[in-house]
């Protein structure tokens, strides 16, 4: 089974490889020839996911699975939420925006956040959509240099060290997007 996960982001790639069944061929944008920035213009990251993935079934006629994450801060009213990637600008420079969040949460109390994955799936002419949580607390500074984005301002619950300084192999367990990933292979299993 082919099937190309709507991304540019080399990181997200891997580590979407590692969790899918060999059986399933994955293909990036770039393996298909889309070097499209393609739009993130919905309100919410289920939207944008969606977005993601009509783009390409539409464009290049390939069944497609699209992802879209986001940090939800409780003290900083679900930002930055939607805008993640680009929280200090259009640039997305993932050192920046942990730099923005550290900011906006000195003196702050309340160190409670999620990541949430969204995932959208285009597959034999029905779209199925799933998603992916896991709470924690945001640090005072960053831990680790694992991993990507907010990385290493993140604790998930349970844990003692960021997603910056755990194990991929831990990471992938107990992360957002490996729970969405997850029930998104559970679901190709039964269609395989």
């Amino acid at each position: 089974m082919k099937l190309v996960f709507a991304t540019h982001n080399d990181h997200k790639l891997r580590e979407v490889q590692q969790l899918l069944p060999k059986s399933i061929e994955l293909l990036s944008l770039k393996d298909i020839g889309c070097f499209d920035e393609i739009p993130e213009t919905g309100e919410t990251l289920e939207e944008n996911a969606q977005i993601k993935a009509n783009f390409v079934t539409q464009t290049y006629g390939f069944d497609c699975f699209s992802d879209d994450t986001g940090l939800l801060v409780d003290a900083l009213n679900g930002r930055p939420g939607v805008y993640s990637a680009r929280y200090a600008g259009e640039q997305k420079n993932a050192q920046e925006n942990m730099s923005k969040v550290l900011s906006e949460m000195k003196g702050k109390e309340n160190r409670n956040a999620y990541f949430k994955t969204a995932i959208h799936l285009n597959i034999n002419g029905k779209s199925v959509a799933f998603e992916g949580i896991v709470e924690g607390i945001i640090t005072d500074k960053e831990y680790g240099d694992g991993g990507f984005g907010y990385d290493p301002i993140f604790i998930p619950s349970g844990h003692e060290k960021t997603f910056g300084e755990l194990s991929a192999e831990i990471k992938n367990a107990i992360s957002h997007r490996g729970r969405a990933i997850e029930k998104l292979v559970n679901y190709l299993k039964k269609k395989a």
